[in-house]
């Protein structure tokens, strides 16, 4: 990865600047829904969170994404090709973007390919690197889990709850000894891969923690170098 440190962190300086355009899109967002007497629950002021959008939000002409365009300077077709143009993708091989572009069959447009059913835009992932991908894993159709700062998540599409499974923000520690097992446990681990199946979740840290949960009580903390 050091072969490409110049080429990541002008990567970053990019994502960054499609952020910032992000929250100005935010910013003017709310400052438009504090002067608006509108019936529109983009966000869901009851719960303290943001609204989910439904099939049946989408059916209404409501973006899926919540985004009212409606209300924004900024039409979609105009954010789109401004992201279009400025917008970089990663390589971590030079070219290599083209080259696969030669190997693609251009796909027909206007095909249904799948059907909106659901965003849940109160459930969100923190991934702390732009290069990780192991944190949010699907063990079924309706069952994901996934990093939320310092918590394991699991969500519910059937019942659209979540719950945290593993809280790593204080003091973890092992509840039963094993060989190699560390005792005293870590503090404010900062995950960054994570795997899950059946009754066992094993989360890696940064720094060489590997804590690993089996069903919802016991731990095992373990330090590689």
């Amino acid at each position: 990865m050091s072969h490409y440190q110049g080429d990541d962190a002008e990567y970053m300086a990019d994502e960054y600047e499609m952020e910032d355009a992000d929250d100005d899109m935010d910013e003017e967002f709310r400052a438009r829904e504090m002067g608006s007497d509108s019936d529109v629950d983009e966000y869901d002021y009851l719960n303290n969170k943001v609204a989910d959008m439904s099939a049946a939000d989408a059916r209404n002409g409501k973006d899926i994404q919540g985004i009212p365009w409606e209300r924004l300077s900024v039409t979609r077709e105009k954010y789109r090709q401004t992201r279009l143009e400025q917008y970089k993708n990663y390589e971590n091989i030079p070219h290599s973007g083209e080259v696969s572009r030669k190997d693609c069959k251009i796909t027909k447009k206007g095909g249904l390919y799948y059907e909106f059913r659901r965003n849940s835009r109160s459930v969100k992932s923190t991934i702390l690197h732009f290069q990780l991908r192991n944190l949010v894993w699907a063990t079924t159709k309706h069952d994901v889990y996934l990093m939320s700062h310092f918590s394991v998540t699991h969500w519910s599409s059937l019942t659209c709850s979540k719950s945290d499974v593993l809280d790593v923000s204080g003091h973890v520690a092992p509840t039963e000894k094993h060989p190699g097992s560390l005792l005293e446990g870590f503090t404010q681990t900062q995950v960054s891969t994570l795997a899950v199946k059946g009754n066992l979740l094993v989360a890696g840290g940064f720094q060489g923690e590997l804590i690993c949960k089996v069903s919802s009580e016991s731990f095992f903390c373990k330090s590689f170098s």
